[in-house]
């Protein structure tokens, strides 16, 4: 049975969504230093979680 990591569309789309959801929390509830490492993290996890999720399905 395939892995769902193998998939192109599951592997950017979920970090896509959380990633979306750390920005909007950043920028509707936070101020100062911590909106820019919030948005941050959320910039860091489009790039990186779809090599590690394409790793795992790869390794499964």
């Amino acid at each position: 049975m395939p892995s769902p990591f193998e998939n192109p569309i599951v592997r950017y789309g979920l970090p896509l969504v959380s990633a979306t959801i750390v920005a909007a929390v950043a920028l509707f509830l936070l101020e100062g230093t911590i909106r820019y490492v919030a948005l941050g993290i959320a910039a860091l996890e489009v790039v990186v979680v779809p090599q590690i999720l394409k790793q795992a399905a790869t390794n499964a």
